[in-house]
């Protein structure tokens, strides 16, 4: 039979992870067998051609299903079920699709800081199940979608470095935003030891003259930065004789932290995993773009005033 859509996708994956499958190629096979799916139907590529519509589409199923706390990523490419999901499960619902995660208020947070609204529900993997919806808002809808998945699969990847290597990604992360990335400018991380509270150094000029002093901090989800650790990075930029500071966490800052800093004279900037995640999106860093299936075009005004002019 033809690949089921993510939403009828949802029960039987999460199931499969119940029984021990750990990546959603794990599961694949599973659903070939449940849902008869032929060899041919398997192989079916999305029109990009990078994935099977098979793969996508269980993809999908597993973010969905993470969202709502039904699924966790302890490390990198492995997901297992929580106890929520377990429970869910043991309730034998006939069907998972978005309706029943909005249940959750994980799931609810998670569509509401997508800032698609109501728009966000029209995303199916062929057509829009709201015909109200115009195709440039269902395309921006979309976009908007894809990119908070791929947030997440970033911020999942990021949890897994080493430090050292996330301070390094967060100085590769402002050079591809401009600083540090001028003719003769310098960008460094500082040894592993020692370094007083700094992680990293950019110089925007040769001379060393303007420098922003970087601290990176790679914490877990819900262990956020208070007060006391941007008091000692403040301390290490007054010891420093700098004035510019860019204080980044993969976790976030609490009101505190952030009020403190109306309190300071030092120019500091304080950027969260979700702030990491989009930028590293925006400018290129750590992403690759897709191969490009669709151009969309519109009148080039512009060309025929020109010709009405003649």
């Amino acid at each position: 039979m033809p690949v089921p859509d993510y939403q009828t996708l949802m029960l039987p994956v999460l199931r499969a992870f119940a029984e021990g499958a750990t990546r959603v190629s794990d599961v694949l096979p599973r659903l070939r067998a449940e849902f008869q799916i032929t060899e041919a139907e398997a192989e079916e590529l999305l029109p990009s051609g990078t994935m099977t519509v098979l793969a996508n589409r269980a993809h999908w199923a597993r973010t969905y299903l993470s969202k709502a706390g039904l699924l966790e990523s302890p490390r990198r490419n492995h997901h297992q079920i929580t106890e929520r999901g377990r429970s869910l499960l043991a309730s034998q619902p006939g069907r998972i699709d978005v309706a029943a995660l909005r249940e959750f208020e994980t799931f609810n947070d998670w569509r509401e800081g997508q800032k698609g609204e109501e728009l966000a529900d029209v995303i199916q993997p062929v057509v829009s199940t709201q015909p109200e919806a115009t195709p440039d808002e269902v395309i921006l809808a979309a976009y908007k979608h894809l990119n908070s998945a791929l947030e997440t699969d970033l911020l999942e990847l990021v949890y897994t470095m080493h430090p050292t290597r996330f301070e390094q990604l967060i100085i590769d992360l402002l050079n591809a935003m401009g600083y540090g990335a001028r003719e003769l400018a310098t960008s460094m991380r500082t040894k592993a030891s020692g370094d007083g509270g700094i992680d990293g150094i950019i110089h925007e000029d040769a001379l060393g003259l303007d420098a922003v002093y970087i601290q990176a901090k790679r914490y877990a989800p819900g262990s956020n930065v208070g007060r006391p650790a941007i008091q000692q990075f403040v301390g290490s930029l007054t010891g420093e004789g700098a004035t510019k500071g860019v204080f980044v966490t993969t976790s976030d800052f609490s009101a505190e932290a952030r009020a403190y800093l109306n309190k300071v004279q030092h120019r500091i900037v304080l950027i969260n995993g979700a702030e990491v995640a989009r930028l590293m999106i925006q400018h290129g860093v750590g992403v690759r773009p897709r191969k490009p299936f669709i151009i969309i075009n519109d009148v080039d005004e512009g060309y025929f005033a020109e010709v009405s002019g003649l």
